[in-house]
């Protein structure tokens, strides 16, 4: 994509970037780590009327102690369907229900379990950063199009690889930052 200005150019790259950062926590929270979260069964679809839905838009979630998820199905009939669907997810979760309420029993993690959902977490923070330097090299590309196009001088063209850089730095921290609490979080006891 051609730019005209540096203005526009950054604050594309700046909300690409932070798309990529909000994937990461996203993909981040998914990931159990011994303690209830709702946002654990996030990415849970049911399979209700026919299709595929997300877990929110059939049932509400609540976690009413530090390892256990109740889910309220607000149709009795999706009951065994929600049951199912977060039996069946990798979450290695194992739900009961009674009538419309699906309580989900979060286990103990294991020292195994533990290293392994840290290198997923590493994993999903490394595609992050790969994903940033590629959004970062199509910066670097537009400006040195700039520059070809006479729209900047040369001098403006280093000035604006040093701030796309500096961008590029701030969203690898951020990612960083993320990355180090989800494994704390996940290696905490």
């Amino acid at each position: 994509m051609a730019f005209e200005n540096f203005s526009d150019l950054k604050s594309d790259l700046t909300t690409r970037m932070g798309k990529a950062v909000d994937v990461l926590k996203r993909d981040l929270a998914g990931l159990r780590t011994g303690r209830a979260s709702i946002s654990l069964l996030d990415n849970i679809s049911v399979i209700a009327y026919g299709s595929p839905t997300p877990i929110n838009q059939v049932a509400s979630l609540s976690t009413p102690e530090a390892r256990l998820i109740c889910v309220s199905v607000w149709d009795k009939s999706l009951t065994s369907a929600v049951e199912k669907a977060i039996r069946d997810s990798d979450l290695g979760l194992n739900p009961a229900s009674d009538g419309t309420l699906v309580r989900v029993p979060i286990p103990e993690l294991t020292e195994e379990r533990r290293k392994e959902l840290s290198k997923i977490a590493s994993g999903y923070a490394e595609q992050t950063k790969v994903s940033i330097r590629s959004i970062r090299h199509d910066g670097m590309e537009a400006v040195k199009s700039m520059e070809k196009s006479k729209l900047i001088s040369e001098d403006d063209r280093k000035s604006y690889e040093e701030e796309i850089q500096k961008l590029t730095d701030n969203a690898v921290a951020d990612v960083e930052k993320h990355f180090a609490e989800k494994q704390k979080d996940i290696m905490t006891i």
